[in-house]
């Protein structure tokens, strides 16, 4: 497949990166050569120099031939991604995406104004991650998690702490504890330090594993248990920092929560989200890394934290003091991607990261078509795939525990019709079924030719 990313900032570069071990072929566009430089070094691609939006650097990068181009440069005015997206388009490119800074851009009608000049798909990073960050609320136990049909199947990341009830036991000695429940969920692979694992019945849990589990919605309760959780009821919220991300969010845990309380540094910034922002939104100028100004703003009352300053050491920090507090959940946007682990490790309960989520939008362009969704977990490098399967497709043909499935992958359920299912060695996929994958990236692609 032949990709053009127009920017080689985080999101371009690791979208390139990911990309490239695809065996696709990439070329990247950027007006700075020291960037391409940094990116060539390490990552097999093509590098343009030049200006964006220009027909001739567009036709040098190989756009008329593109099977994708990806706008992301996050050095031009959004204006300047959209022009190029759209000559992409005009220039030959089979599909076009752009990075937007605006949200108003993404309204139904909006939408289809730039579809008509041939933009395929827009997204806007804060928005992508606003959305995550409700979504880890709302399933308050776990660390990360992923729905399927409105959440008739779920993915969960429970992290082992030292009294969870499961270290030291073998996955075959759990697998016969819960023997009674074995339809409602399955352990799909096991995150432990910077690998992940897809275990066998004698592998051991451990302490502060990242525990990676399907369930259907009336499973979760039971699993809870299993893993000596308990759902966190959450309605009282503090942020801190005031930026575009803490906007986004805020608009959107307004709609869920009763109170939501910001504190930021930047004093006019203060005075401009108090006129947008909800009025169940409080908005308070100080550092949310001072111990003063968090028992000042009686932090021991709020049910969740949340660190979305532009600093990932401000994020962090602010989370583990918050944690010392007695904060039940905490959430940092970590733009780093080396820094998501020792964060955890530090304990934060979550870490957002939008170069991550918004890659894994992107990227199932790049799969069959039949790929509707795929979300890079958090703690490890694999990706939860939902692929909706077409007739006569390979994985049909026969009984899960009969298919040479990739070793690096897992079926973990289904949704057929109105009804979830975990996948099972007699299960038979059949034609429409919705599926959830769990693979490794170095899997994805022979994964997808059994959706094919």
């Amino acid at each position: 497949m032949k990709i053009v990313i127009e920017g080689a900032g985080e999101v371009g570069s690791h979208l390139a990166r990911i990309l490239s071990r695809e065996a696709n072929e990439i070329s990247i566009i950027d007006i700075d050569q020291k960037r391409l430089d940094n990116l060539s070094a390490d990552t097999d691609v093509i590098t343009v120099q030049g200006t964006p939006s220009s027909i001739k650097v567009l036709k040098k990068a190989g756009v008329p031939d593109a099977d994708l181009f990806i706008a992301v440069n996050p050095s031009v005015p959004q204006d300047v991604n959209i022009v190029s997206a759209i000559l992409a388009k005009k220039l030959g490119a089979k599909k076009a995406s752009v990075r937007l800074e605006n949200e108003e851009y993404l309204s139904p009608e909006n939408k289809l104004i730039f579809k008509e000049m041939g933009v395929d798909f827009m997204f806007f990073p804060e928005k992508i991650a606003a959305d995550e960050i409700a979504a880890l609320l709302r399933n308050s136990s776990s660390t990360d998690s992923m729905d399927f049909a409105h959440g008739k199947l779920q993915v969960a990341v429970f992290k082992l702490d030292e009294s969870s009830p499961l270290l030291d036991m073998k996955l075959g000695e759990f697998v016969k504890q819960t023997s009674s429940e074995a339809l409602q969920f399955r352990i799909i692979a096991i995150s432990r330090g910077d690998h992940t694992i897809i275990p066998k019945v004698d592998t051991s849990f451990q302490f502060q594993d990242m525990v990676f589990i399907i369930a259907k919605r009336e499973g979760m309760p039971l699993l809870m248990k299993y893993f000596g959780k308990t759902k966190v009821d959450i309605d009282k919220i503090m942020i801190y920092g005031g930026g575009v991300m803490a906007e986004q969010v805020t608009k959107v845990l307004a709609r869920q929560v009763s109170f939501i309380k910001i504190l930021e540094n930047d004093k006019q910034r203060c005075l401009e989200l108090s006129e947008i922002l909800p009025s169940n939104v409080t908005v308070v100028h100080g550092d949310g890394r001072k111990i003063d100004i968090l028992s000042e703003e009686n932090i021991r009352s709020f049910d969740a934290f949340i660190g979305l300053t532009g600093s990932d050491e401000a994020n962090v920090l602010a989370c583990v003091v918050a944690k010392k507090f007695g904060i039940e959940r905490t959430i940092a946007e970590v733009e780093n991607v080396e820094y998501i682990r020792v964060a955890e490790d530090m304990g934060v309960d979550s870490v957002i990261n939008k170069k991550l989520l918004t890659a894994a939008r992107i990227f199932k362009f790049t799969l069959s078509g039949k790929a509707r969704f795929v979300k890079y977990m958090s703690g490890t490098k694999a990706e939860v795939l939902e692929f909706t399967v077409p007739p006569g497709a390979t994985i049909t043909k026969c009984a899960l525990k009969d298919m040479s499935f990739p070793r690096n992958a897992i079926i973990g359920g289904y949704i057929r019709g109105s009804e979830a299912y975990i996948a099972v060695g007699d299960s038979l996929i059949e034609p429409y079924d919705r599926v959830a994958v769990f693979a490794m990236p170095e899997a994805v692609k022979e994964v997808d030719r059994f959706f094919k």
